[in-house]
């Protein structure tokens, strides 16, 4: 990291300006973001291959050139990790459901 403002404010320095970061999120509709995502297969071996999960968590710095990132995943990784059957259904966005 060339410029560790982000790491000066984290220990309590004062900034000339606030540092800022991307959710990865953010970079969805990147044009680089959507190429790797094409040739991954389905979105869950993008969040498993490190390699690709890292590129992604690279492409906005690449462009934008934050102070930092948050890396690359999804929360639904978590209890995937401690076997919990997922899949993610292409084209669809959860719901929010209410619950009575």
């Amino acid at each position: 990291m060339n410029n560790p403002l982000i790491l000066d404010v984290l220990r309590g320095a004062t900034s000339k300006r606030p540092p800022f970061w991307l959710m990865r999120q953010a970079g969805r509709y990147l044009p680089e973001y959507r190429k790797l995502r094409a040739k991954s297969g389905s979105f869950l071996d993008l969040c498993l291959a490190p390699a690709k999960a890292a590129e992604v968590t690279l492409q906005p710095i690449k462009r934008f050139h934050p102070d930092g990132a948050i890396l690359f995943s999804d929360i639904l990784i978590i209890p995937y990790g401690l076997g919990q059957a997922l899949h993610f259904e292409e084209g669809r966005r959860a719901n929010s459901r209410t619950y009575k």
